[in-house]
């Protein structure tokens, strides 16, 4: 096979070491590792210390290795993600379909929340228009549930670099502010963003648990402010938390 010329061979032979490691659950010793990875022992050496140091290739007593706890811990993040996204989708459509309103699913990255899934109350069906997308966190309702799992330090440590910036004279404008409202958010479970991004919309979100008790994703409920209207947010608010509930349980998650 011709050799790619993008490829960088110390990548490739990484990858290799991993994925011979990666077919035998008792582990191999270096020299097993060098004859299936086709590399000279002192090669597979220096890589193989190199993925021991970080965390992706562990060494037993008896001096062979097998895959990390680093290793696990990426592909179960993936993994994770995929089975939140399968779990979650009928509920999103329930909320969009029973309530009339646009349906998110968002994760956090950094200071801002990724749509992962969108379904509109009309026509409950996905839209791939938005999802992707990314938000600031501090005017968001799912921004809000996601960083209610952090502490204080955390959080300052996250937006560290947030500039919040005001798109409505509603929108939060420090971080003192986001503190207070994230504290609102703990108390009783759910968030709103009330034009705080766009004017005259509105958003009511709650987050959604994992088995270690951690929050995870979230969902939300959206409309214009003539929909959402100010006689309807308790109601919006309780079918969202309701729904993130159901959500939390799917994904092992024990109240």
């Amino acid at each position: 096979m011709a050799e790619d010329k993008n490829s960088v061979q110390s990548v490739e032979r990484a990858l290799d070491i991993i994925e011979a490691v990666g077919t035998d659950q008792r582990g191999m010793g270096l020299t097993e590792i060098a004859e299936k990875a086709g590399l000279h022992k002192s090669t597979a050496y220096r890589i193989t210390a190199t993925l021991v140091e970080r965390g992706y290739l562990m060494k037993t007593e008896e001096g062979r290795y097998r895959i990390g706890l680093k290793y696990i811990e990426v592909a179960s993040c993936f993994i994770t993600g995929l089975e939140l996204q399968t779990e979650a989708r009928p509920y999103v459509a329930e909320v969009a379909s029973h309530l009339g309103l646009t349906s998110y699913l968002g994760i956090l990255d950094g200071d801002k929340v990724v749509y992962i899934e969108k379904m509109d109350g009309i026509s409950s069906m996905r839209m791939f228009l938005n999802i992707g997308q990314k938000v600031n966190a501090y005017c968001s309702s799912l921004g809000k549930c996601l960083l209610s799992n952090f502490s204080k330090l955390e959080i300052d440590d996250i937006m560290k670099d947030c500039s919040f910036i005001k798109f409505t004279p509603n929108t939060i404008s420090s971080l003192e502010e986001l503190h207070r409202e994230i504290a609102k958010v703990r108390s009783r479970g759910w968030a709103m963003d009330d034009g705080e991004y766009e004017k005259g919309h509105r958003c009511i979100g709650a987050p959604i648990y994992d088995y270690r008790g951690d929050i995870i994703a979230a969902i939300s409920a959206s409309g214009d402010k003539h929909v959402l209207t100010d006689d309807r947010i308790e109601e919006v608010a309780g079918y969202v938390v309701k729904k993130a509930k159901e959500i939390s349980k799917t994904m092992g998650y024990i109240e």
